[in-house]
């Protein structure tokens, strides 16, 4: 798939490097291992750290190896489920990522009332963790922090590539939004666009909408880069 142009009106394009694909290992504990050796050499390095997935699962070891380098770091994610249960999976990475020591707050923009479980709302709210209710220009979290976005906390019109279709979720364009508004935040260390689902996916709708949105973080990383530029 090719979308986007190399030379845009108006901006250009912050560096870019990409690391390549994180090969799966022979379970899913040494994947997490391998994608966290990854994320901490680029943290490392003083890189914002770009994950594209895969399961939401993958969050956790992203940011854990950034946290190996980086602490505290605030977390906000996007989606339509709280991720927080105890079983090891897709639905576990905020669970481990409320219980690190390194993260110090926690929210949750886009939950769907009908997706969660009294006793998953009632953990998340008990060990800090935040249900959001706000728009992109309201103020961020001011620390270091790390932003993960499920394509699952949108609309099933726009993203219906995703292991769990949402009936009643955010607009393309409300999260192109926020998404845009995160790279702009010069506090976001690390980042992430989870649950696509080839299979699932129409025409490759959501596949080019998940590129849209990476294209709209890079572009509030250089809205913030033409503003230091400003105030220089």
């Amino acid at each position: 798939m090719r979308y986007g142009v190399a030379e845009p009106h108006g901006f250009a394009w912050p560096t870019v490097f990409d690391a390549g694909d994180v090969q799966a290992g022979d379970s899913l504990e040494d994947t997490h291992e391998r994608v966290s050796a990854v994320s901490r050499e680029l943290a490392e390095r003083g890189m914002t750290v770009v994950g594209i997935g895969g399961g939401h699962d993958l969050t956790w070891p992203l940011v854990r190896g950034v946290l190996s380098i980086v602490q505290p770091l605030d977390g906000v994610y996007f989606d339509a489920h709280l991720d927080v249960r105890a079983e090891t999976g897709s639905g576990m990475p905020f669970r481990k990522l409320l219980e690190h020591p390194g993260v110090t707050s926690l929210e949750v923009i886009g939950l769907d009332p009908f997706a969660n479980s009294a006793k998953h709302v009632a953990w998340f709210e008990q060990n800090g963790g935040r249900v959001r209710e706000t728009v992109p220009n309201d103020p961020w979290p001011a620390g270091d922090q790390f932003v993960s976005f499920d394509l699952d906390s949108i609309d099933a019109s726009h993203a219906p590539g995703v292991s769990a279709r949402n009936p009643c979720g955010m607009s393309a364009h409300a999260a192109s939004r926020w998404v845009r508004a995160a790279g702009r935040h010069g506090g976001v260390r690390c980042f992430d666009i989870m649950e696509l689902c080839p299979p699932h996916d129409e025409n490759g709708r959501t596949e080019r909408l998940a590129a849209h949105l990476f294209l709209s973080f890079l572009r509030g990383i250089a809205d913030r880069t033409l503003a230091e530029a400003d105030e220089a």
